[in-house]
């Protein structure tokens, strides 16, 4: 496994994890709970911005990504 499909596959799950999350938000009339779980989909965007960031950085500066 390289490094490019393991960024990849993170990000897909922090996307799921992101979604996961809102929809837990959405369903509950737990205020405290809609709030923990908004947070945590928040967490989750700066996850997949981080990631993104090192998966950008790969396929510019690395010439064994630059064509993926």
């Amino acid at each position: 496994m390289t490094v490019l499909s393991d960024l990849k596959k993170a990000i897909a799950a922090a996307e799921s994890a992101k979604g996961n999350y809102a929809a837990f938000a959405e369903a509950t009339e737990d205020q405290m709970a809609k709030a923990m779980f908004l947070q945590m989909a928040d967490d989750m965007d700066r996850h997949i911005q981080q990631l993104t960031s090192r998966l950008n950085y790969l396929r510019q500066n690395n010439p064994m990504y630059q064509n993926q």
